[in-house]
């Protein structure tokens, strides 16, 4: 969903705005949370998935951050790990193997691997979560609602790199 289309702005946004005024405080982040998700949905429903499984892996590996204070290091690796390495699949899969082709002679066949909308962005919040905990700057979420709309909420996923 575009932020300037006739369905953000009439339809979306409108719920989205009176809903939050009309929920209970303590559904309002679930509510944005759902929003966020649905907003992400519109583009391509089957990535939802994948970013809520990316949030639930961070989430994991931000509890054994802030747990395991001999093996944070490990765990921040693990998550950097994760992150570049689902980053690296979607977006570089198919120019690795079409340069591999070229330079080896081989014919390994390509994946109709397609570049799920605003991975990069939600990777990155990922990202700076989990090194931000091995930092110390910040203690680990234990509320995943809270963690998945950081990661998910709909006005900075779109945002890219002015956020």
């Amino acid at each position: 969903m575009v932020f300037s289309s006739l369905v953000f702005i009439w339809i979306f946004l409108p719920i989205i705005f009176f809903g939050y005024f009309l929920i209970q405080d303590n559904f309002k982040n679930i509510f944005l949370l759902i929003g966020s998700l649905v907003f992400y949905a519109w583009g391509e429903p089957k990535y939802v998935c994948l970013m809520i499984s990316s949030i639930l892996i961070n989430y994991i590996i931000g509890l054994f951050i802030d747990k395991y204070d001999d093996k944070r290091k490990l765990f921040l690796l693990l998550g950097v790990i994760v992150n570049i390495g689902l980053l690296g699949f979607y977006k570089y899969y198919n120019f690795i193997i079409d340069i591999v082709n070229i330079f080896l002679g081989k014919k390994f066949d390509s994946l109709e691997v397609v570049l799920p909308i605003g991975i990069s962005f939600f990777t990155f919040q990922c990202m700076s979560y989990i090194v931000d905990l091995y930092r110390g700057t910040y203690m680990a979420q234990k509320n995943i609602i809270h963690l998945a709309l950081y990661i998910s909420f709909f006005p900075q996923l779109i945002a890219g790199p002015i956020v």
